[in-house]
């Protein structure tokens, strides 16, 4: 079985295209979500993120997900730290969900920060999706409500689209022009020829 990530920056329309593997009856672990997840049920994980940000960080047992956002797309070092704590917790569940989706030929994993976290290493093959600037702006204002301003602020946070795209095997283009479902099919039967 091969282990694939999927990765892009922000409003790039990584779901967009895991939605269209889903579709091919590919198992999809979303990063992001775990993430919250363990945010919210790992006791250790609630501590060291009380422990770093105050109780606001938690509303009714619930990342407060607003307040935290407030911080660390203002602050690296912060961003830092957060994602210190959560990628070792993300990495470890991620890889003993891939170990049990034996009947599949092939898994992907979704995630903004494979690169900036290493655990790309712990890939057989990366698929990067691409998106124009304008256009993930526009995007993210719409799914956030976020001004301009807000997501550019995160975008400026994350690793160049260009260097990411370069680090990857494969890149999907997310510009409205090309056919997302094409490309998919496309890498989709790549993938199912490496297995042979």
């Amino acid at each position: 079985m091969l282990k694939i990530g999927i990765t892009g920056g922000i409003g790039s329309g990584k779901s967009t295209v895991c939605q269209v593997f889903e579709t091919l009856g590919i198992p999809i672990l979303y990063a992001d979500g775990i993430a919250r997840k363990l945010m919210e049920s790992d006791p250790l994980l609630r501590k060291q993120i009380i422990d770093l940000f105050g109780n606001d960080a938690y509303t009714d047992h619930q990342v407060n997900k607003t307040f935290l956002s407030q911080i660390v797309f203002k602050d690296k070092v912060k961003l830092s730290q957060l994602n210190a704590i959560t990628h070792p917790a993300v990495i470890a569940y991620g890889e003993e969900w891939m170990n049990a989706q034996e009947k599949a030929p092939y898994v992907l994993k979704e995630a903004a920060l494979f690169f900036e976290s290493a655990s790309d290493k712990n890939m057989d093959l990366m698929i990067g999706v691409s998106a124009p600037l304008d256009l993930r702006i526009q995007r993210v204002m719409l799914r956030d409500n976020l001004s301009a301003d807000e997501v550019s602020a995160r975008i400026a946070q994350q690793m160049n689209q260009e260097e990411k795209m370069s680090r990857c095997q494969k890149v999907i283009y997310n510009d409205g022009q090309e056919s997302i479902i094409q490309q998919v099919w496309s890498i989709h039967q790549d993938l199912m020829a490496m297995l042979g």
